[in-house]
């Protein structure tokens, strides 16, 4: 007779089962680092066991994947005493999918303590993400150092179309990377090659989300530039920085199709060989083991299933009573409460010296608007809304903490406000050069926008309502959006001003005769005006009759005002249909400016005020379409 087996010695034995699959056993999503740099800051080089740091430090490692596997980015920070405090931040690859950014995740936090142990600071590359964590706070800020170049063994043929092929595919890479952050930082692409075993060299680029456009582009390019340095006549190569990473190859690496593509022209003059590389000792890099067996895979999947269950209801509980305060931080500031950005009363009638008209800059259907110096000598402008607005101060204390959130190149900046009493005062950048309407509409001043300026200004005014729209964390349509109210800094760069002021607001007041929309007649489009209908598709129209203004230098309303009864969408579409559009350019160009730089904005501007909302393209293809050299409407215009 067999013996009898109690449940209690099934159990144990699953038990014993299961932990000797989990410790002999990796699962199907673990891959092996790609690189890594411990203690990455210097300083301090090591934290004590059992230590506060430690466990703040898994405390973020245990929340950063779970709030970063949606989207593919986080950062946040874990512990209160600046000793001991930690920052980390999490990367995802921008093709892969949540699942395998999890996976990746997964691993890299469990990993990153073994790899680097003790260190106070690290990061930790994978095929698939990137984890970094340090005892000194590093989000936004750019960085040269933590960097691993990596190259493919196999040397090129030939590299003198090869180079050239590369640089252009590399160049609109980082252009769409850093100027499209609704792709998330991320670009990948193809350009045609002429060699018969491999048709195609494929490129990836990527930058950390917290890192501003320029300054993405700035990392990438820094990188591009060293490839000559570490990559000379090889087939492939990728440079990992902590902020920054790129990687080109001779056969297909990413997920999904190509985002840019760079066809091979046959006239192009074959450009110089790549300068000879310099002596730098080769960075060591493992490779990613795809040997599991088919049995093993299948076993794994189900741990790995469980596992997740597991950690998720981890997650769940550690969240419900962790006391440390949300620790995923998606925007670049810490803004979380009014006090943060109050001015007092006394400060801003300093400020701006009691508010006298010799500091007055301009009057507007909100308020007006007055310069002043702060005691650090800092410039502001000072908006001092009209009394009445029928705004309740927590609501509008509520509308200034998320505006003052919004950070771009091309947005003026609000830095607070002032709330006392029956005053309403918001306190933004000061801009030098007053508003484009002055320049654009003044002939003794128009000379100044040449066609070169005006390109960047269009360009600039559409990546700001790009980000309002799409990238911000305050979604914002404008409902304003005009000339007087672009302002030009010092460099005649555009700053879009009055960004969320129609939030601010009951929609019934407003600078025009209606009482269902805010914003000026002549760019507003029909369903806005008519029946008070808005989205982000009324800043698209607007925008469209801003950039027929800056061709032709002319008012909208000037059309209205005059004696025609042909409207400016009118009379454009009329020059565009008959093909004499260098009849209406401004005259003060003298004739200077490329012509089909010209007629793509006219094409553009026509898009952008269709009568249809969902005919109009987003601002997101409006700045593709001004950016990209390959843009298809070029061959139409």
């Amino acid at each position: 007779m067999a013996p009898s087996v109690s449940s209690s010695d099934i159990r144990l034995a699953h038990l014993l089962l299961l932990l000797s699959l989990l410790v002999a056993i990796p699962t199907a999503t673990t891959a092996e680092p790609l690189a890594q740099i411990c203690n990455s800051t210097g300083g301090r080089t090591n934290y004590a066991a059992n230590s506060t740091f430690e466990s703040n430090l898994k405390t973020l490692l245990f929340s950063l994947p779970a709030n970063g596997s949606a989207s593919g980015y986080c950062n946040g920070t874990a512990g209160d005493a600046p000793d001991d405090r930690v920052y980390g931040l999490v990367l995802c690859r921008g093709d892969v999918s949540a699942g395998d950014c999890r996976s990746c995740l997964d691993t890299g936090a469990q990993e990153i303590p073994q790899i680097c142990p003790g260190s106070r600071s690290a990061v930790v590359w994978y095929d698939y993400c990137m984890l970094r964590y340090s005892d000194r706070r590093f989000f936004s800020v750019p960085d040269d150092v933590l960097k691993i170049p990596l190259s493919n063994t196999h040397n090129l043929t030939e590299v003198t179309q090869f180079s050239q092929q590369l640089n252009l595919l590399m160049a609109r890479l980082v252009r769409y990377a850093a100027y499209n952050r609704s792709a998330r930082m991320f670009a990948t692409g193809d350009a045609d090659y002429a060699d018969p075993a491999t048709t195609k060299i494929y490129g990836l680029v990527q930058c950390s989300m917290d890192q501003s456009a320029d300054d993405c582009s700035t990392c990438l390019r820094g990188i591009i530039g060293e490839i000559p340095n570490y990559a000379f006549g090889k087939k492939g190569a990728r440079y990992l920085k902590a902020t920054c990473n790129i990687r080109y190859e001779l056969y297909s690496f990413y997920k999904g199709s190509a985002m840019v593509s760079v066809s091979l022209s046959r006239n192009a003059t074959p450009a110089a060989p790549l300068s000879p590389p310099m002596n730098i000792p080769a960075a060591q890099g493992k490779k990613k083991s795809n040997s599991t067996s088919t049995t093993v895979l299948a076993i794994s999947i189900l741990l790995g299933a469980a596992l997740a269950l597991v950690f998720v209801m981890c997650v769940y509980f550690f969240c419900r009573r962790s006391k440390q305060g949300q620790v995923c931080v998606r925007d670049t500031q810490e803004i979380t409460t009014i006090e943060s950005l109050l001015f007092s009363l006394s400060t801003l009638r300093a400020a701006t010296d009691n508010f006298s008209d010799v500091n007055l800059l301009g009057r507007g259907g909100f308020g007006t608007v007055y310069k002043g110096f702060l005691p650090t000598g800092q410039e502001i402008a000072v908006k001092r809304l009209v009394a009445g607005s029928g705004q309740g101060v927590e609501e509008l204390k509520n509308e200034v903490v998320l505006l003052a959130k919004l950070q771009h190149k091309n947005v003026v900046r609000l830095l607070g406000a002032c709330l006392e009493g029956e005053e309403k005062l918001l306190v933004y950048e000061y801009v030098p050069n007053s508003s484009l309407d002055k320049f654009l509409f003044d002939p003794a001043a128009s000379h100044q926008l040449n066609w070169a300026r005006r390109y960047e200004i269009i360009v600039g005014v559409a990546r700001g309502l790009q980000y309002l729209h799409e990238d911000s964390q305050v979604k914002v349509v404008h409902r304003d959006l005009k000339a007087s109210n672009i302002l030009l800094d010092a460099d005649l760069n555009s700053k879009i001003s009055d960004f969320g002021l129609a939030r601010l607001f009951p929609v019934d007041q407003t600078h025009a005769s209606t009482t269902r929309a805010v914003g000026t007649y002549g760019y507003m489009p029909p369903e806005y005006a008519m029946r008070g209908r808005f989205s982000s598709k009324t800043d698209v129209y607007s925008f469209g009759v801003l950039v027929l203004e800056m061709v032709l230098g002319k008012r909208s309303r000037a059309f209205s005002d005059s004696t025609s009864s042909t409207d400016i969408l009118t009379c454009v579409w009329d020059h565009w249909t008959n093909g004499t559009v260098q009849d209406i350019v401004d005259p003060s160009l003298g004739g200077q400016y490329p012509g089909d730089e010209v007629r793509r904005c006219i094409h553009i501007g026509l898009l952008c005020v269709q009568e249809a909302p969902e005919d109009r393209p987003t601002m997101t293809s409006v700045v593709l379409m001004l950016s990209s050299y390959s843009v298809s409407q070029r061959s139409e215009l």
